[in-house]
């Protein structure tokens, strides 16, 4: 079997190849580092939105629970709720609700903030003076 060996030289048509070749690492990134960053910047604001219901639930839920057994339900769900959240909590007969909403800043200056919720529910407690919102 003959082996050809190209000595120094370019093969025939490699040179064309590689100089319609030039520059497409650069015309990809520049097409392609937008759409990753937004996703990078979606991906955040997914990770801050959970963290923040989550903590709004567990404010609900101790909102609910406090005013369940008589203690004023929103300074208690205000002492877990996150940074600028609302908290309300109703009465209605034996069942207590409490609700808290938090503001969520989305990752960029010029997006809109979102709102996340979260809802707990109590039974009132037997024996207890009655609820207090």
């Amino acid at each position: 079997m003959t082996e050809r060996r190209w000595a120094g030289t370019v093969r025939p048509g490699r040179q064309a190849r590689c100089d319609a070749e030039r520059g497409s690492f650069t015309a990809e990134m520049a097409a392609g580092l937008p759409a990753l960053l937004l996703l990078l910047l979606t991906g955040l604001t997914a990770v801050d939105s959970v963290t923040t219901r989550a903590g709004c639930l567990d404010a609900a839920r101790e909102a609910a629970l406090a005013a369940s057994r008589g203690e004023p339900g929103e300074a208690a769900g205000a002492r877990h709720a996150p940074a600028g959240a609302e908290v309300s909590v109703s009465v209605a007969g034996e069942q207590v609700t409490a609700t808290v909403r938090a503001p969520v800043r989305a990752l960029g200056a010029r997006l809109p903030r979102l709102t996340v919720s979260a809802t707990a529910v109590a039974v009132v407690e037997p024996g207890t003076p009655g609820p207090r919102p």
